[in-house]
């Protein structure tokens, strides 16, 4: 994609959504790290479900570790692999607390060092709560990637280094957001919604779904 199509597209994303935010619900870096971790293969509606009982007992590191293996999974019975994902939030907060006297960390290789942290979660947390220039590559934004033709890779690894390199700085911060929904509601996996897509005209995809 050039860079005049490249620039075009993420300005209509930007004036359709001009501040996009995660749908997940959390008030501290902690709280969005514990519903990151518990999004893994799970909606962010079914998590915050879970999630506004458990923040409201437990809502930093000391009180989740408190609260318990058993509590923690208590409140996420729901979510889908909640005993691994209750271990790990057990384990994490643990360490937090050891570590980093309770805080969330902002440097990434100390985030991936947390149980149940991988450079998708370090990505999310940098980005959403600190607000650095990272992009989280998960699923949708790896489809709407290859696709659109804004980074072709067969790892999300490779995507998420394309798209730092190509995305103008402008719209740095938020694309990961900006795509994320974009694949979520309209560039979906198997019956994209071509036909109402605000970037279609920039989109190379070549087997678009016609009106």
């Amino acid at each position: 994609m050039t860079p005049t199509r490249r620039r075009a597209l993420f300005a209509a994303l930007r004036a359709a959504n001009p501040e996009p935010r995660t749908e997940l619900v959390y008030h501290s870096p902690f709280q969005l790290l514990i519903a990151v971790i518990l999004s893994a293969q799970a909606t962010d509606r079914r998590v915050n479900a879970a999630t506004a009982d458990l923040f409201a007992i437990a809502p930093d590191a000391q009180s989740m570790l408190a609260l318990g293996l058993n509590g923690i999974k208590q409140h996420i019975r729901t979510i889908g692999l909640f005993n691994t994902k209750a271990s790990n939030i057990l384990a994490t907060c643990q360490r937090l607390i050891e570590q980093h006297g309770g805080e969330i960390p902002r440097d990434r290789d100390a985030l991936e060092q947390l149980p149940g942290v991988g450079r998708k979660t370090a990505n999310v947390v940098l980005n959403t709560a600190f607000g650095d220039a990272t992009i989280a590559v998960d699923t949708h934004i790896f489809r709407v990637a290859n696709r659109t033709g804004l980074a072709t890779g067969k790892t999300p690894r490779a995507v998420e280094e394309q798209l730092l390199a190509t995305t103008p700085a402008e719209f740095l911060r938020d694309a990961h957001h900006w795509l994320i929904l974009h694949g979520r509601y309209v560039c979906k996996a198997r019956r994209p919604e071509c036909s109402g897509c605000l970037i279609a005209r920039w989109c190379e995809y070549p087997d678009k779904a016609k009106p």
